[in-house]
């Protein structure tokens, strides 16, 4: 192949300039740097438990799961057949989530009037964000929620700042999506239709534009409705669950304070305080005032149902935005010096609270030092990562040291969907049959066929599973290097060898539904 020449050489950083030179040739940059910030960090430990949930679901494609609706299993089954079951090509796009995710609200400043400094201020705000940057670390449906919302509050400062009621169609399009991600984009809707009532956008309410963008929303919906009506409604009984769960174990508790610290970085509160400001109290953002109810409004309804705090945590990006645009605003008002100084104080916090913010949520801390241990009590993920090999190493020890009668007609019970995937993600190599659950999406696949007589369980206590067999035996613990407790495992670390079923298969099976 001939050399390059030289003018071609010299090309080559003419079109690296050419794009820094664009305010959304700087923000893709930025984009695409955070992107592989995350692919180079993310396979320094193991699966998370609820990708390994995601993995198994990824392996059984349907219209829609007890847990989640079907984007984020699909997305996985693309990751699966491009990468393997390689953990960097695992979370390849929820990396690339996450950098799409800044640009666009970079893009939001710029509709609200904002220039390319208040375009980095935002995308950084959202960046070194404790959700944002955890969403890029995991597969998870959060993370396609939290795209999903960014992108639709992007549409609709598009739409309020041109008037053209033709964005109708993408805004349905993304709230479509994101309720094919996760159904706490219903929200997300609610506040679209409160902010149009409560604004003079409600002038949009009479355009055929608006009404085909609920239809193409309501169409990307069906097949997942059909779904879920195929199914009796499943989630809504897992929701009940959870919820219920959630507030006894105090999990819903202090939602409004932990607004202020848990969804975006706490450095970044004077500035989304003021985006709100801007948006709902000055005349310079009158125009953009439906954003700020499309935060109100969710907050308001998650507060009085007893959400979770991070399910709001997607709303924030287009507040930094507002924020950002505020304090663009406010600086011109400023002599140069001072200026100069707000700047400099402002990029500087960011910087610092964004390093520490990395320190605790990315995984890069080495595992089982002091550093670990306070990243994962901060976040609380980290350990559910750490003891998934060693969980299929045990059950394949003790799955060969049995007779070879029982190797014949093997099953392994787990307790916990975690369980289920790790057995299913690493068993294949180590010769174990896949395992059942009663948990979630895995009781609709059922107990194989024929059903097993001897049985291998994991996560389960021996009162349980005394009615359940006639014979149990302990044969063995799940152990974790370093000393770490991974809390899906924690008080279920016992694997017996169980036979002797009490009841049969099928009858058993219609009980032994449940939630988690």
């Amino acid at each position: 192949m001939a050399p390059a020449s030289p003018e071609a050489i010299m090309h080559k950083p003419q079109i690296g300039k050419r794009i820094a030179s664009t305010d959304t040739g700087v923000l893709v940059l930025f984009g695409v740097g955070v992107a592989l910030l995350h692919i180079l960090v993310d396979g320094q430990y193991g699966f998370h438990r609820d990708e390994l949930l995601t993995f198994d679901n990824a392996r059984h494609l349907a219209w829609g799961y007890v847990v989640y609706p079907p984007v984020t299993a699909f997305i996985a089954r693309v990751e699966l057949d491009l990468f393997g079951t390689s953990l960097i090509g695992f979370r390849f796009f929820p990396a690339l989530a996450q950098g799409v995710v800044l640009v666009v609200t970079g893009l939001t400043v710029r509709e609200l009037g904002g220039r390319r400094e208040a375009q980095l201020v935002a995308a950084t705000a959202v960046t070194i964000g404790g959700p944002s940057l955890w969403a890029g670390t995991s597969l998870s449906y959060t993370t396609f929620d939290y795209l999903w919302w960014v992108v639709a509050a992007y549409f609709v400062a598009r739409l309020l700042r041109t008037s053209n009621p033709r964005w109708w169609l993408a805004i349905g399009a993304a709230i479509g999506m994101g309720m094919l991600s996760k159904y706490t984009m219903s929200f997300f809707a609610l506040g679209v239709v409160a902010g149009m009532a409560l604004t003079p956008a409600r002038r949009f309410a009479h355009s055929p534009w608006f009404w085909s963008g609920v239809a193409v929303s309501l169409l990307l919906m069906l097949p997942n409705v059909l779904w879920q009506a195929q199914h009796e409604f499943v989630s809504l009984a897992y929701m009940k669950t959870i919820h219920t769960r959630d507030i006894s174990w105090g999990w819903t508790d202090n939602f409004l304070l932990n607004q202020l610290w848990k969804n975006t970085n706490p450095v970044t509160l004077p500035l989304w305080c003021m985006g709100l400001w801007f948006l709902l109290a000055t005349r310079e953002g009158q125009r953009y005032q439906m954003l700020g109810w499309m935060y109100v409004f969710p907050l308001v309804v998650l507060f009085a149902i007893r959400g979770r705090d991070y399910y709001l945590a997607p709303a924030y990006p287009m507040l930094l935005a507002a924020g950002a645009v505020w304090g663009e605003h406010w600086l011109a008002t400023l002599r140069e010096n001072h200026a100069r100084i707000v700047r400099g104080v402002l990029w500087r916090n960011l910087v610092i609270a964004g390093l520490v913010c990395a320190a605790l949520v990315l995984p890069i801390a080495p595992l089982g030092t002091t550093w670990w241990h306070i990243a994962d009590a901060t976040n609380g993920n980290f350990n559910m990562e750490i003891g998934w090999p060693e969980l299929a190493a045990t059950v394949a020890k003790i799955r060969f040291g049995l007779p070879a009668f029982d190797q014949s007609q093997l099953g392994i019970l787990a307790g916990d969907e975690g369980e289920t995937g790790a057995i299913n993600l690493y068993g294949p190599a180590l010769g174990l049959p896949p395992a059942i659950s009663g948990m979630n999406s895995n009781w609709l696949r059922g107990y194989g066929d024929p059903p097993p007589a001897t049985v291998i369980t994991l996560g389960m206590h021996r009162d349980d599973l005394d009615r359940i067999f006639a014979s149990c035996q302990l044969k063995g613990h799940v152990t974790i290097p370093y000393g770490i407790e991974n809390t899906t495992i924690k008080g279920y670390d016992e694997i017996f060898v169980c036979r002797q079923m009490r009841t049969p298969w099928p009858e058993f099976w219609k009980h032994f539904r449940y939630y988690g």
